[in-house]
């Protein structure tokens, strides 16, 4: 069943700067762009625009399609999202404060998973894919210019972990990430004094 309706009850701001194109760019990889991806796309870009770093995410799927992706995202990823209170209840009877999202953040929720290429590796600053024994060969097979740019990250699919040890595994790596970059950008802005 497809989850467009809690897609809809995200909080929009439209006050928000939107991200342009002077933002360094991180590519988040794994399979189908339905699950991993997309949480660690949306978490990063909250928490990135909470820190007022100048980086953005976007996330692509190395093999897009698979038949039990339903909709535009997993309902795994955004039942953690609402966990998270970064997107708002599944019912009117929850009434939790919620992390308001710019329309260009919404937009990327209801978007489908998109399938990457050469444009995309080129694009992106830095590029990390979800679990290298699964995407090093499909990375080195179909984008072999690229395979030396790509960080590998650990992060199991469903098959092999429970969604809740996954997600926790990428919120964990993405909040080491921003909070690495927070540090990168802060010594960056001493130096140039």
């Amino acid at each position: 069943m497809e989850d467009r309706a809690a897609v809809a009850v995200v909080s929009v701001d439209a006050e928000d700067a939107p991200m342009t194109d002077q933002m360094r760019t991180v590519l988040f990889l794994c399979t189908g762009n339905y699950y991993r991806s997309r949480f660690a796309e949306t978490l990063f870009n909250v928490l990135a625009r909470q820190r007022g770093l100048d980086w953005r995410a976007v996330s692509r799927g190395l093999k897009i399609g698979w038949p039990g992706n339903v909709g535009p995202i997993s309902p795994h990823a955004l039942a953690r999202l609402r966990e998270r209170q970064i997107l708002g209840p599944a019912s009117e009877a929850d009434s939790e404060p919620t992390i308001r999202l710019s329309r260009e953040l919404l937009a990327e929720l209801e978007r489908m998973p998109l399938q990457c290429c050469d444009e995309d590796f080129r694009a992106a600053d830095r590029i990390v894919a979800l679990k290298e024994a699964e995407h090093r060969p499909m990375v080195e097979q179909n984008h072999p210019a690229y395979a030396s740019r790509v960080e590998y990250w650990h992060v199991h699919d469903v098959d092999q972990a429970s969604p809740e040890q996954a997600l926790d595994e990428v919120e964990r790596l993405v909040r080491a990430m921003i909070e690495s970059m927070a540090s990168e950008t802060c010594w960056t802005a001493i130096g140039s004094k």
